[in-house]
């Protein structure tokens, strides 16, 4: 509807200005008057060819350095247009739609500095680029997408814009061109500890971790930091001039449930959102690592259970879950939590991360705390959003017994960032 309002507008414009400069040179008469008629004419015949000339039959194409990054990352889009007839064009003006999910940045553990005034991530992404056409039939343009921040981005499509240089006649079409863009949740460098245990004599802490039947040695690999300088296999290496370890069958664990909650934060801070995403997606792929198997209950508008259990297959469905998920629901996630823990089989250990405290959510980890050997709770928040009120309670937890870990854009910002489950 708008374009054929446009389209008959300019219409009438041209016919208007032809019939002014015709009765112009009628009326005056003269040399000067038909002059300037007969001067004006290919202006206004290149008007009427610039009207009823096609834009719709343009091939445009968009291609994406990459379709599947981190937060953070950069993607550079590459748009391509295809004309089959070389009219001639002043220039053209290619707009890219941009969605609104993509309205603020990410810039890795960066962001964390802000994370008391989120609103300063807050960007309006616009791509417009102007081309002087002329007779060309294939024009290629590049932009770069900076610091997209997580989600799945959909990129709908490409407006152009074309006009005379006089300006009076404009022709705009936008070509529905779509792709997707799958960003992950950026995955942070983990100095992860499971807890400590010593042997009586002496005071060596060994890392839980490490503590695996470790009796059948089923191959080598190379070195990682944290093995055991008995375990290198002195002939592999010196075969392969680098450092190999044998590798064993170790003996697995299914009691560790991680738990997120998936609801909005009543200070709605996304960056305390997307602290609690990222920290979850490490600590599964930290843990995985390890060999531990390990399973993700997330609580929002409803509750999703992911049992790990070392399946690849699971493994991405939880990374596309983490990808998508956005705070949402309206029911308490403690009332939730409860109902979710009576159908599930009890665990050994609970790890609940979190942006949000207050006395039903105390009242609700102390009876997982009565049920459960042990529970850890990540509180992920400003330290400006936390208030005295929330920092008894967190005090009284700790004097309980329950194993409470506070994240502020100080521990955040850090790299790597250092947590501990024990």
């Amino acid at each position: 509807m708008k374009d054929s309002i446009r389209f008959i507008g300019n219409l009438v414009f041209i016919i208007t200005l032809f019939g002014i400069l015709f009765s112009y040179a009628m009326f005056q008469g003269g040399f000067v008057s038909w002059f300037l008629f007969y001067s004006f004419l290919p202006i206004l015949f290149y008007h009427f060819g610039l009207l009823f000339y096609p834009m719709n039959n343009w091939k445009v194409t968009r291609k994406l350095s990459r379709y599947i990054v981190q937060a953070g990352d950069d993607v550079e889009v590459t748009l391509t247009l295809n004309r089959s007839f070389p009219f001639p064009l002043y220039y053209c003006v290619f707009e890219e739609i941009i969605p609104e999910s993509m309205s603020r940045k990410d810039n890795k553990h960066h962001k964390y500095h802000f994370m008391d005034q989120p609103e300063v991530l807050d960007m309006k992404r616009s791509m417009k680029k102007i081309i002087f056409v002329g007779f060309r039939k294939n024009i290629k343009l590049s932009y770069n997408l900076e610091q997209v921040p997580r989600g799945v981005h959909s990129l709908a499509g490409v407006r152009i814009l074309t006009s005379d240089v006089l300006g009076f006649v404009k022709k705009e079409h936008t070509f529905a061109l779509q792709d997707e863009l799958i960003v992950h949740p950026n995955e942070r460098d983990l100095r992860l500890t499971e807890g400590t245990s010593s042997f009586e004599q002496g005071s060596t802490a060994v890392n839980a971790f490490h503590l695996a039947n470790t009796n059948v040695a089923t191959g080598v690999r190379e070195y990682a930091p944290g093995d055991r300088f008995s375990w290198i296999h002195w002939k592999q290496t010196a075969k392969s001039n680098t450092v190999m370890t044998k590798e064993f069958e170790q003996e697995r664990s299914t009691d560790l449930l991680l738990i997120l909650d998936a609801r909005a934060s009543k200070r709605g801070n996304p960056l305390a959102f997307e602290a609690a995403v990222e920290l979850s997606l490490s600590i599964i792929t930290r843990l995985e690592r390890a060999a531990v198997d390990i399973g993700l209950l997330a609580i929002g508008k409803e509750a999703m259970l992911f049992p790990l259990k070392q399946d690849a297959m699971m493994r991405e469905r939880v990374k596309s879950f983490l990808t998508r998920v956005q705070p949402d629901g309206e029911r308490p996630f403690p009332i939730l939590l409860k109902e979710q823990m009576r159908k599930l089989e009890r665990s050994d250990k609970l790890v609940l991360i979190t942006t949000n405290m207050d006395d039903f959510y105390k009242q609700t980890i102390q009876e997982l705390h009565r049920r459960t050997q042990q529970v850890v709770v990540y509180y992920i928040q400003s330290s400006r959003f936390i208030y005295a009120q929330e920092k008894e309670i967190i005090s009284q937890m700790k004097k309980e017994g329950i194993v409470i870990y506070v994240l502020t854009e100080i521990q955040l910002a850090a790299t790597p960032l250092e947590v501990s489950i024990r």
